[in-house]
C-alpha cells in the first residue's frame, strides 16, 4: 500500500488548479481526482497533470475515490456543505479561506474536523510566505500600541469581475480579502480584537443591491492597536494605491515597497496580491538635536516565491500536518477568530453602529 496521501480537488479554478498543480508535484501526495462542474476547465487541467480522473459531482467523487484528503477550493458559500461532507467521509481537508460566510457554519467545520481527528487546514497564504513573515516579525518588534494600514483594491474586468460578483452573491470584498489581512494583524499584535467599525458603498448595479463592492472596516485592539483594511472589487476601482502595506511603532516603521511596480498586469494579477519586492523599515531614534541616528534600511524579498510557489507552500504544511499529526488547534482558531472580525465589520456596515466583540 503506497503511503502517499490521496488528494482529490473540488473547484479548478484559480486557487483550485494551483493547489492540484502542487499535489502533482508533491511526493508526498497522489492526486486521484478533479471535481468541476464545469467540463472545459476541469479537462484542460487533467490533461495538463497527464490524465487525472475527473468528476462533475463531489458526492459521486468522494464515493468512486475515497480519498484521504479532499482540497475545497470552490466558493465561500459551498466551503462549509463541502468540508463537512469530507471530514465524516473521514478525510484531511484543505479548504481555500474564508472558512464560511457565517460563524455557525465555520465553527461547525472547526468542531467536526477536532471530533474526527482530522485536520483542516485553511488557506491563508500569507502565513507561508517568507517575506510577509518576515513583515510580521519587524512589526512585532516596534512597541506597542501599532497603527496598521492595508488595503487590496482590485480593479476588474472579464472573468475576474466574473468571479468576483460571484463571490459577492454571499459576502463582500472585505470578509472575503479582509480575513487574510485581519489575520496578519492579530499576529502583528497578538493581542485581543475589541471593537470593529466599517463603511462601504455599492458602486455597481451588476451586484445584489443589498450586497456591497467597497469597503473600509476599522479594528480596535485590546492593547490599544489600531487597524484599517479595505477593498474594492469591480471595473471602476482606482489603480493608484491600490496595496498599501504599512505599519507604525513608537519605535518606527515598516511597510511593503513596489508592490504596484511588481505587476504588469494591474490590481487582478494574482501575483500581485503578495508580491513584496522590497521591505523598508525606519527607526524612530533621534540623538539630542532630534536628528535621526539609525538610517532607514531596505530589505530586499525579489527572490520570494511566486503564487504557484506559496501553494506548494502550502501543501507542504498540509501533508506534514497529516504526516506529523501536527496539532492544528490554533491555526483553527485563528482562522475562525479572523473571520469573527470581518463578519463583525459586515454587520457595522448594514447597522451603522461599532459593533462589541
Amino acid at each position: 500500500m503506497s503511503d502517499k496521501v490521496s488528494v482529490i480537488v473540488v473547484g479548478c479554478g484559480n486557487m483550485g488548479s494551483s493547489h492540484a498543480r502542487a499535489y502533482h508535484k508533491l511526493d508526498g501526495f497522489d492526486l486521484i481526482g478533479l471535481v468541476d462542474k464545469n467540463p472545459e476547465i476541469r479537462e484542460k487541467l487533467s490533461e495538463e497533470l497527464g490524465g487525472i480522473d475527473q468528476f462533475d459531482d463531489f458526492d459521486t467523487a468522494l464515493i468512486a475515490k475515497k480519498p484521504n484528503a479532499v482540497a475545497v477550493c470552490t466558493y465561500p458559500a459551498t466551503h462549509a456543505e463541502l468540508t463537512l461532507k469530507a471530514l465524516e467521509s473521514g478525510a484531511h481537508v484543505f479548504t481555500e479561506k474564508p472558512l464560511a460566510p457565517n460563524l455557525k457554519d465555520a465553527t461547525s467545520m472547526v468542531e467536526t474536523a477536532k471530533k474526527h481527528k482530522k485536520k483542516l487546514v485553511v488557506g491563508y497564504i500569507l502565513r507561508v510566505h517568507p517575506s510577509w513573515k518576515k513583515f510580521i516579525e519587524i512589526a512585532q518588534g516596534l512597541g506597542k500600541p501599532l497603527v496598521m494600514r492595508m488595503n487590496l483594491n482590485q480593479q476588474s474586468s472579464g472573468k475576474t469581475w466574473h468571479t468576483l460578483r460571484k463571490i459577492m452573491e454571499s459576502m463582500s470584498p472585505i470578509v472575503d480579502c479582509g480575513v487574510h489581512y485581519v489575520d496578519i494583524m492579530c499576529q502583528m499584535t497578538r493581542s485581543k480584537p475589541i471593537s470593529v467599525s466599517a463603511i462601504g458603498a455599492r458602486l455597481s448595479d451588476e451586484i445584489d443591491k443589498d450586497m456591497y463592492n467597497y469597503g473600509q472596516l476599522q479594528v480596535r485592539f485590546e492593547d490599544g492597536s489600531v487597524g484599517w483594511y479595505e477593498a474594492g472589487w469591480g471595473p471602476m476601482m482606482s489603480e493608484v494605491a491600490f496595496f498599501v502595506k504599512d505599519v507604525i511603532g513608537p519605535k518606527g516603521c515598516v511597510n511593503i515597497m513596489d508592490a504596484e511596480q511588481g505587476s504588469k498586469k494591474g490590481s487582478d494579477d494574482i501575483d500581485s496580491h503578495t508580491k513584496t519586492n522590497r521591505l523598508k523599515v525606519h527607526y524612530s531614534e533621534k540623538d539630542e538635536n532630534d536628528e535621526f541616528t539609525i538610517p532607514d534600511e531596505i530589505i530586499n524579498t525579489e527572490d520570494e516565491p511566486d503564487h504557484q510557489g506559496l501553494c506548494d507552500l502550502e501543501q507542504e504544511f498540509f501533508l506534514n500536518s497529516i504526516k506529523n499529526n501536527i496539532d492544528l488547534t490554533d491555526h483553527m482558531d485563528d482562522a475562525v477568530n479572523s473571520l469573527n472580525i470581518v463578519l463583525a465589520a459586515d454587520e457595522s456596515f448594514r447597522t451603522g453602529k461599532t459593533v462589541e466583540l
